[in-house]
C-alpha cells in the first residue's frame, strides 16, 4: 500500500489490505485478525471479484461489511458477499435509495441489501481478537462514521489527506464535517494513522499541520 511520502507507516497487529475500485476510484479495505482470519470489508464499492479472490488466497473468514456512508461508491458490491452489513442508523435508508445514495445521478441507480445491524457513536464491533470503535463523523453525510482500530481510524469521506469530504450534495454540511474533523478526529495524537475513502493514507498530525481546508 503507498503511503503519503510524508506519513511513516507502522506495524499493526492486523492484516489491511487497500484495494482501489470502482471509476471514483473508492478506497475499500479489508481488515482481519491474523489469528482467528475473521475479515471484514469496510466500503465495497465495486469489482467484488478481486476482493474475493484475494479473501480465498489468503483463507479469511469474512464476517461483515461496514460502510462508513451510504454513497453508490462505497456500497455497490455490498450484495456480492452474503455477508451481515452495518451502516449508521442515519445513513440506512441510503442503502436502497437511489438518489439518497447518487447513484440515481449517475444513472446506475442501485440498491443495497438492508443493513443487518445499525451503528451508532461509541458502539464496539468486535472482530476476532480485534476491536472497532464507531466515531460518528457527520457533515458528507448525516451518518458517515470514522472507523478506529488500535493507531489507525478509517475516516471514509470525512478526512483525507490534503482535504475532506464534499459537502456540496443532498445532506451534506460543511460546517458539521470541519466540526466532526476538528473536535472528533483531531482529539487523537499525531501518529495516528489515516485511511480514507479516496486517495493516499496519512497521519493526523499532518492532516492538523498542513490540510488546506482546516
Amino acid at each position: 500500500m503507498k503511503m503519503n511520502p510524508k506519513a511513516k507507516q507502522k506495524e499493526h497487529n492486523f492484516i489491511l489490505e487497500r484495494f482501489v475500485v470502482g471509476p471514483l476510484e473508492s478506497n475499500c479495505y479489508l481488515v482481519a485478525d491474523p489469528g482467528t482470519k475473521e475479515a471484514v470489508l469496510i466500503d465495497p464499492g465495486a469489482d467484488s471479484g478481486k476482493m474475493k479472490k484475494f479473501i480465498a488466497k489468503a483463507g479469511l473468514d469474512l464476517k461483515f461489511i461496514i460502510n462508513t456512508h451510504g454513497h453508490g461508491d462505497h456500497i455497490a458490491a455490498n450484495g456480492s458477499f452474503g455477508v451481515p452489513i452495518y451502516i449508521h442508523s442515519l445513513d440506512a435508508d441510503f442503502l436502497s435509495d437511489p438518489k439518497k445514495n447518487l447513484s440515481a445521478m449517475f444513472l446506475f441507480p442501485l440498491r443495497s441489501p438492508k443493513a443487518a445491524r445499525l451503528l451508532e457513536e461509541g458502539d464496539k464491533i468486535t472482530l476476532g481478537g480485534l476491536e472497532v470503535e464507531v466515531i460518528h463523523t457527520p457533515g458528507h453525510t448525516p451518518g458517515s462514521i470514522s472507523l478506529k482500530m488500535d493507531s489507525v481510524i478509517f475516516t471514509g469521506d470525512t478526512l483525507f489527506a490534503g482535504g475532506m469530504g464534499r459537502t456540496d450534495f443532498d445532506y451534506g454540511d460543511e460546517e458539521q464535517i470541519i466540526r466532526s474533523i476538528r473536535e472528533k478526529l483531531f482529539s487523537f495524537s499525531d501518529d495516528t494513522e489515516i485511511y480514507p475513502g479516496h486517495g493516499e493514507p496519512s497521519t493526523i498530525g499532518e492532516e492538523r499541520r498542513s490540510n488546506p481546508f482546516l
